[in-house]
């Protein structure tokens, strides 16, 4: 039978501290755990040299040459950091964005060196979208009226996909939630002997305000009205159950929730109605959050990114897209 001591029932002696006491201990018991394998560095690249030079809005990172960035990404091998999702960043922009599925782009130039130089070393994802490429920032096309057009903007966003994989990109990454874009990639990437190519779908993309720094870091605010009408909005979750479904039966290989903290019930959600991987994209407003409390001296920021990543593991998520990997494997944290 159990005792009673100073008003305390101790119920068969049953005491869950016990299994908290040491760190070793509480190593040997841990029940999420993040390996390096796991986690993609997002990188900005850009076409003109002038555009280079620290963000603003993500403290610690930087938008990139192909040659600068080549630098990096050999110094965070060194690191552990074995996988990078690309953001080109082009010299110009117009009304066709067109130079987002040149061959020779930012993007399929980047993708070439950064494989000439490491090989199967680093895994090269590239985002596929036309937001900053198109001189009114959205990711579609619009009609007379300012209405995103559905079709021919995913059409595109395939032909985008197409050039990315053709320059030797191991995954290609659709974050445009326009309907039907995985079956139109897939279809072409079929088409073009380029099966083996998967597709790491946008799959639960929010209309959020945690994008902030993001657009600041890649100019890829919208100039005329919100993508409330191809996001999704941020009451719906089971919308995004839909949308993730949509795209694994169109050919997805990888399912995407973003951005992450404050859609840990989607990513849940998602975990718990596919086999396929469930990543995590955890967003450049959540990044700069954790600097910002830092900055105040109000939190540890490794521990509150570790916080962070350990909440999206406990989610189902087992890829994790994070611009804090650098400083985490620079801590040993990870």
């Amino acid at each position: 039978m159990g005792s009673q001591s100073d008003g305390l029932w101790l119920g068969g002696f049953i005491r869950p501290r016990r299994l908290r006491e040491t760190p070793r201990l509480r190593e040997l018991v841990a029940e999420t755990r993040i390996h390096r394998d796991q986690l993609i560095m997002p990188h900005f690249v850009v076409e003109d040299a002038a555009m280079a030079g620290p963000i603003a809005g993500l403290p610690g990172l930087s938008r990139m040459t192909i040659e600068d960035l080549v630098k990096q990404c050999e110094s965070d091998l060194k690191l552990g950091i074995r996988a990078v999702l690309l953001f080109g960043l082009p010299q110009a922009k117009d009304e066709s964005g067109a130079v987002a599925a040149d061959p020779v782009g930012i993007v399929p130039q980047a993708v070439r060196m950064l494989k000439a130089a490491f090989g199967q070393d680093l895994l090269v994802i590239t985002d596929v979208c036309q937001c900053a490429y198109l001189s009114h920032g959205h990711c579609g096309f619009p009609d007379a009226t300012g209405h995103i057009v559905n079709d021919s903007s995913a059409a595109s966003i395939a032909r985008i996909a197409l050039a990315h994989a053709q320059a030797g990109a191991d995954i290609v990454a659709p974050s445009d939630m326009m309907d039907g874009r995985i079956g139109a990639i897939r279809m072409l990437l079929e088409d073009e002997d380029l099966s083996h190519v998967p597709i790491m779908s946008y799959a639960v993309k929010f209309a959020s305000a945690y994008y902030g720094p993001f657009r600041d870091a890649a100019g890829s605010a919208p100039g005329f009205g919100d993508r409330r009408s191809y996001q999704l909005d941020p009451r719906n979750g089971r919308q995004g159950l839909i949308e993730a479904a949509l795209d694994e039966a169109e050919g997805a290989d990888i399912l995407m929730v973003k951005p992450a903290l404050a859609y840990l019930d989607v990513i849940a959600g998602v975990r718990a109605r596919t086999d396929l991987p469930v990543a995590a994209y955890n967003v450049s407003g959540e990044y700069t959050m954790v600097h910002l409390l830092a900055r105040e001296g109000f939190a540890d920021p490794i521990q509150l990114a570790m916080e962070h990543l350990h909440a999206m593991s406990r989610a189902g998520a087992s890829i994790f897209i994070t611009y804090h990997a650098r400083e985490l494997l620079a801590a040993g944290a990870i």
